[in-house]
């Protein structure tokens, strides 16, 4: 069972219903017990970083979060929730990921919106995707697929058990779906 985190502020119903798409029971929950008995958590995530970690803590899922063991996936602001803080509203985040949450400097208009090309050494990741946000992970190790944006924005990262997607696959038509599909497997090693 995948378990969806429900925390109040998400696009939840459109990744529950990709997730479905793809063939797996999928629930949303806030509950801890349901949360812990997940064989894997999606954190997915819509809006403003300091809005986000607020709701996380107001229903007690930092800790939780922090502690579980599955393989976790973020997607969009879920993805940088995952990290140890976000100049956006300048608050600490969940710290599963290491590095900072920083505004996008880039000479273009930002949010960085709408149809991107992910670069990789990857052949199946080279692909357009659908991003919307104004703050980006750090250009690391982690980093498995990045778009161009006037600077480099990771698109996808790993570490362990643990996934960041920037973009949104649910959004991003059968190419999301593949991409999504491919993290719920596992993800990708590094080349």
């Amino acid at each position: 069972m995948i378990v969806i985190v429900d925390y109040g502020l998400g696009n939840i119903h459109n990744v529950k219903r990709a997730v479905e798409f793809l063939g797996y029971d999928v629930v949303l929950s806030r509950d801890p017990e349901t949360i812990q008995a997940a064989d894997q958590l999606i954190l997915p995530g819509v809006g403003h970083f300091k809005d986000a970690m607020t709701a996380i803590r107001h229903y007690q899922l930092d800790t939780l979060l922090q502690q579980c063991k599955q393989p976790m996936i973020g997607i969009c602001l879920g993805m940088q929730l995952m990290y140890e803080g976000s100049e956006e509203g300048h608050v600490a985040g969940l710290g599963l990921l290491k590095g900072h949450i920083t505004e996008i400097q880039t000479p273009y208009t930002v949010p960085h919106l709408g149809w991107n090309n992910l670069i990789a050494n990857y052949a199946e990741l080279k692909h357009d995707v659908y991003f919307v946000h104004s703050y980006q992970a750090p250009m690391n190790d982690d980093v498995i697929a990045y778009a161009e944006y006037g600077t480099d924005i990771p698109g996808i990262v790993q570490h362990g058990r643990y996934i960041g997607i920037q973009f949104h696959p649910e959004k991003s038509g059968q190419i999301g779906l593949d991409i999504l599909a491919q993290a719920l497997k596992g993800g990708w090693q590094h080349a």
